[in-house]
């Protein structure tokens, strides 16, 4: 299984470089205006909007697959099994814990500083 996650993981992380590099080599809509009058859009690789529809679904390809892989490594890291839980639980677990005392009774009383200013009213 740990070959599987590998795989995955290497795969979301190239898809997720490769959606941001076709992000920033897209143009955005008000780019259509300058290249209607010239700016050399016409003489691209993919015809005039034939680079707009390659980069568009490409685009939309890798977001697929960038949605399918974070599925898979989600599952893959919740489907592994718990061998011995973590450090913090097992202190946690470990440690004495004390039991409150009732209100009615006359239990251990927490010692009060002398120099506070809080100080307990007799009845």
């Amino acid at each position: 299984m740990s070959w599987f996650f590998s795989l995955v993981l290497t795969v979301h992380i190239l898809v997720a470089l490769a959606i941001v590099g076709l992000v920033l080599v897209q143009h955005g809509k008000g780019a259509d205006m300058g290249a209607a009058f010239g700016s050399g859009a016409s003489g691209s690789l993919f015809g005039s909007s034939g680079s707009a529809n390659f980069m568009s679904r490409t685009t939309g390809v890798l977001a697929a697959v960038f949605f399918v892989t974070s599925l898979a490594l989600a599952y893959v890291a919740s489907s592994k099994p718990k061998t011995s839980g973590s450090v913090m639980q097992e202190t946690v677990q470990s440690q004495a814990v004390s039991l409150p005392v009732p209100a009615g009774s006359e239990g251990a009383v927490a010692p009060v500083d002398a120099g506070s200013k809080a100080k307990d009213i007799p009845k």
